[in-house]
C-alpha cells in the first residue's frame, strides 16, 4: 500500500481543532504522529516518564536525543514534532530558492 506524500490544506485544519501541536505534559499532542509520516525507516513510539504519555518519534536520532532529554534533571517535558509558523516557513523556502537560484542553482 502506497502512502501519499504531503498534506492537504483540510488535513491541516483537521489538526489544528484536534488540537495537534499544543498542550503540555500528558496533555501534549504532536503535530506529526508515526501514522502521518510515510517511512520506510525506523519510527518509535515511546513512553515518557516525565510526560506520562507515548512520544512518536520519526528518527533513531530523535529517539537517542529523548532518552537523554528524558533522564536529565532539569528538563520538565519534551514537546517532539511541534509545529512550525507556516506564514515564516514559507518565506524563509522562498528566500532559500531565490538565494539558490541566485548562485547558480537549479
Amino acid at each position: 500500500m502506497s502512502r501519499k506524500i504531503g498534506h492537504t490544506e483540510a488535513q491541516y485544519s483537521k489538526w489544528i481543532k484536534e488540537g495537534r501541536g499544543s498542550g503540555e505534559h500528558q496533555d501534549y499532542k504532536p503535530w506529526l504522529t508515526v501514522y502521518d509520516v510515510p517511512s520506510d525507516g525506523r519510527v518509535h513510539r515511546v513512553f515518557g516518564y516525565k510526560s506520562k504519555r507515548t512520544h512518536h518519534l520519526l528518527s533513531y536520532l530523535e529517539l537517542s536525543m529523548f532518552y537523554l532529554l528524558e533522564w536529565r534533571s532539569d528538563v520538565l517535558q519534551v514537546n517532539e514534532q511541534f509545529s512550525l509558523d507556516r506564514e515564516i516557513t514559507v518565506e524563509l523556502a522562498e528566500s532559500a530558492i531565490k538565494n539558490t537560484q541566485m548562485f547558480g542553482g537549479r
